[in-house]
């Protein structure tokens, strides 16, 4: 296997704020309370124990007890769940959408590098305890981001109308999803394995919240992950005043306005603020709240309040409120006794933000970490590798390059004429120099004639670069062959394939191939071999 690893930042497949944001860059600071280094964990902690009232922590228990009633639990979940209650005990968090059957990859990486990390603290500050939180994006209601998931050469998808929360979605109808997905798989004691996953999951579930649940405990539930749903009256209430306060100042409009208005100077915007960043939500409707005509309505409906009726209906129903992607962070602060949030390049881009808004509102501003991002190979993919001398580098760059830098590698010419293009620079600027001297229709000659003979060499540089990619065109389609497998559609792994489709290939051993070696703190790609 080759010897080098491809840090994020030059991976080529993170933003430029992602990238700054790694490499600590001073303009930056202010978008964030501490980087993601052990040594500052310890001030997190004792900032979040500060901050973190007593009657949240009795409410994120009963709710999670509640939730997990006559739910089949392991006994390190029920442990951790236990230790909740203990003021000594803080969260690390991540959070997905309830993809089918998980989705890409990545569900599985958020979630190992959660648990990872906490399993690194532990160690780094035994007098505390950490819990694994795993968020489930119950109250989103974008149902094309997650009705499918690929498997090999296949999207399987589950046809569907959804119009309010995904969570609260019947899972009717996806026994012809998993016929689909049998058929796919084929024999074999894994393949079996994985219709019971899914068939246990989603045809003895009655909803997307309950079949997720039930998915990620049986994949990561005796590493003690704990399996939040936010969408609960319950913790819903200890949100209320924080929705209160939105509806009323909009402060999370003005604080994002201004963050953005900084950022947008260098950096692309993830996400931009409404005034009003909530839903109104029930079984089918999840739709935005907004301000017109001195009273508060509800998009796409006949629904309107005035400032009492809605202030009271927040009171009173504060579940019927959902948070967009600006206030669902400062939600699950409140919530959890929570220490850092780690999620994808997006996501912690939208978390830079955020942070003038958490200080608003009086709450801690969580530690960021980028989660581990992982390619996976197989030994054959690996001696392929090593065979055509090929290091990581070339793997994750760009395919036309790749196919250039190798036949110039290939090549025994020197295909670069950089050289001879500066050796008649030289001598047109002798040239210049005697037709300054003259009258200024010999300048113009002599210039257009450089052009003209830098272009010649660029023409030629091409001409000769194409001749001998035919000659390497055998080796070259290798590598790039190569390259197709590992980096599916030219992009990520990760964000394309499924679990299962590696599942078979490691006879259900990826997940503990995960936690050997994951590294939650070390922005680095790490390469798996199968």
């Amino acid at each position: 296997m080759p010897t080098d690893c491809i840090s994020y930042q030059k991976s080529g497949y993170f933003t430029k704020l992602i990238v700054d944001y790694l490499d600590e860059k001073p303009e930056l600071k202010s978008l964030y309370n501490r980087f993601p280094s052990l040594e500052n964990f310890k001030g997190q902690l004792e900032e979040k124990a500060q901050n973190y009232p007593a009657e949240n922590r009795k409410s994120l228990v009963a709710a999670l007890e509640n939730q997990y009633n006559d739910f089949q639990i392991s006994e390190a979940t029920k442990a951790n769940i236990s230790l909740l209650s203990n003021t000594k005990t803080f969260t690390i968090t991540t959070g997905h959408q309830l993809n089918l059957f998980s989705g890409p990859l990545y569900f599985l990486y958020k979630i190992a590098s959660t648990i990872t990390l906490c399993a690194a603290l532990k160690k780094e500050y035994p007098a505390y305890d950490f819990v694994p939180i795993y968020w489930m994006a119950t109250e989103d209601h974008d149902f094309e981001e997650i009705n499918h998931f690929n498997f090999k050469n296949s999207k399987i998808i589950w046809n569907k109308e959804s119009h309010g929360p995904v969570g609260r979605l019947s899972t009717e109808g996806l026994a012809a999803v998993l016929d689909v997905f049998a058929s796919e798989l084929g024999i074999g004691e894994n393949a079996t394995y994985l219709k019971e996953l899914f068939e246990n999951s989603y045809l003895k579930h009655s909803n997307l919240a309950a079949a997720t649940r039930f998915l990620a405990n049986k994949l990561f539930g005796d590493k003690g992950l704990v399996i939040l749903d936010g969408d609960d009256k319950k913790l819903k209430q200890l949100f209320s005043p924080f929705v209160k306060n939105e509806l009323i100042y909009k402060t999370s409009f003005q604080k994002v306005t201004e963050t953005n208005s900084i950022l947008q100077a260098s950096y692309d915007i993830q996400v931009n603020p409404r005034e009003i960043n909530l839903f109104y939500i029930e079984d089918s409707i999840r739709e935005r709240i907004v301000f017109e005509n001195n009273q508060f309505k509800v998009n796409n409906t006949k629904l309107a309040f005035s400032e009492e009726e809605i202030l009271e209906l927040v009171e009173n129903h504060p579940e019927k409120f959902s948070p967009n992607v600006i206030l669902r962070p400062l939600y699950e602060e409140i919530v959890l006794p929570n220490l850092c949030y780690i999620g994808g390049g997006g996501e912690i881009s939208y978390w830079l933000q955020l942070q003038s808004t958490f200080e608003a509102n009086k709450v801690t501003f969580p530690i960021l970490l980028v989660r581990n991002s992982v390619l996976l190979a197989t030994e054959k993919q690996i001696k392929k590798v090593e065979k055509l001398n090929l290091s990581w580098a070339d793997l994750f760059s760009n395919q036309q390059e790749l196919f250039t830098n190798k036949t110039k590698e290939f090549s025994k010419f020197n295909l670069d004429f950089s050289e001879q293009k500066e050796h008649i620079k030289q001598q047109f600027e002798k040239l210049l120099l005697i037709a300054n001297q003259t009258e200024k229709s010999f300048i113009g000659a002599v210039k257009a004639q450089q052009t003209k003979q830098i272009k010649g060499l660029e023409n030629l540089e091409k001409r000769l670069l194409k001749a001998e990619k035919r000659v390497y065109a055998e080796k070259l389609e290798q590598i790039i062959l190569l390259q197709n497998e590992l980096f599916p559609n030219q992009g990520l792994q990760e964000r394309k394939a499924n679990f299962s489709e590696f599942y078979l290939d490691v006879n259900g051993k990826l997940i503990e191939k995960l936690f050997l070696e994951l590294k939650p703190l070390e922005p680095n790609f790490t390469v798996i071999t199968l």
